[in-house]
């Protein structure tokens, strides 16, 4: 059972910025009510432009707090787009290869972190973060999100994923007076096999399809690619063997044209002849879900590998909780993922 939460700030500072404190403290109560302690990293909350100026601050904080025993789980305080940079500072001395295993919560740009401790052989959970999850503006997490939560906090892992019944519209004023606002719902439809054998299995690794590509692409950070290829940061095609590769999009909404470049930066790397299937989640407010859902079976180009979508996890809302390096099982037909082990 997790008792202690450790918020770090590894991408965006947004944290520590005034104009959040209201969501702030609508999360710290929050967890406070489930009877969780909360420890703020010592960076965490220095805010947006000094956060982005010390990439060697937000590594020393993430790994104080996988050392920390008093700490249980590790939470993302929110994505951003450089937590690249944190590479260096984890890999090239006594760092993330010598931490103590415990869960560790983000999503987002947050993907370069999971295939960071995926690296070293650490398990991590994708789907959530504090400020847009644990810190919602309604009266109480989001139902769906919060199922996950709680089943993480009170048990150390997830057992099962089925469908949310509805979906939102993303929040775009996050204002002091819209606290108590309710969001636009929406009915949702279940999975949603695009092609292949309904059940499947392997390990999930992924994330943020908009973070995957600037992997191998510099056009949002030129030294991105080269460092990531020094440390060794994605996995080869023969490391994909047999795992399942999750797909999500991000706030952005890439345009379509965008979104071929990306799965087609992928497929170059090998892993679609390596991979047992692919789930991906409901694009933000389902912008270009049907160019998305073409592009990605005509860029995949193999009518046999197995493609379920519309999953609730990553930007769109609400979000599941998706567990990285554990073995999983996809059943469309009976629209479920289990993690028996």
């Amino acid at each position: 059972m997790i008792k202690t939460i450790g918020i770090v700030s590894l991408s965006s500072g947004l944290l520590g910025e005034g104009f959040v404190a209201h969501e702030v403290k609508i999360g710290l109560e929050r967890l406070d009510k489930l009877g969780l302690k909360v420890k703020l990293l010592p960076n965490a909350m220095k805010g947006i432009d000094y956060i982005r100026n010390h990439p060697e601050k937000r590594a020393a904080d993430l790994l104080e707090a996988f050392r920390d025993p008093e700490i249980d789980l590790i939470m993302t305080a929110i994505g951003g787009d450089d937590t690249y940079r944190l590479l260096p500072y984890l890999f090239d001395s006594d760092g993330l290869q010598s931490c103590p295993r415990k869960p560790f919560l983000g999503f987002s740009d947050t993907t370069i972190n999971h295939l960071m401790l995926n690296r070293v052989g650490m398990p991590s959970f994708y789907g959530q973060a504090f400020l847009p999850d644990v810190c919602e503006l309604e009266s109480d997490m989001l139902p769906y999100t919060f199922r996950f939560f709680r089943e993480l906090i009170t048990t150390g892992t997830i057992r099962e994923i089925v469908p949310s019944d509805t979906w939102y519209e993303s929040r775009s004023d996050f204002g002091e007076d819209r606290i108590g606002t309710p969001l636009q719902a929406h009915p949702n439809s279940g999975f949603e096999l695009l092609q292949g054998s309904a059940s499947f299995s392997g390990k999930i690794l992924g994330g943020c399809l908009d973070t995957l590509f600037d992997i191998f692409d510099g056009g949002r950070y030129a030294d991105m690619p080269e460092l990531c290829r020094k440390y060794n940061l994605f996995p080869s095609a023969e490391e994909w063997r047999g795992r399942i590769l999750l797909l999500e999009t991000s706030e952005e909404k890439m345009p379509p044209e965008k979104y071929r470049k990306a799965v087609t930066a992928l497929k170059n790397t090998g892993l679609f002849k390596e991979i047992s299937g692919v789930i991906a989640g409901k694009p933000m407010d389902e912008a270009y879900d049907a160019d998305y859902r073409r592009i990605l079976i005509e860029t995949i180009g193999d009518p046999d590998l197995p493609v379920v979508w519309n999953l609730s996890v990553g930007h769109a809302l609400p979000r599941a909780i998706i567990p990285f390096g554990i073995e999983a099982s996809v059943d469309a037909g009976l629209q479920r993922i289990t993690f028996p082990g």
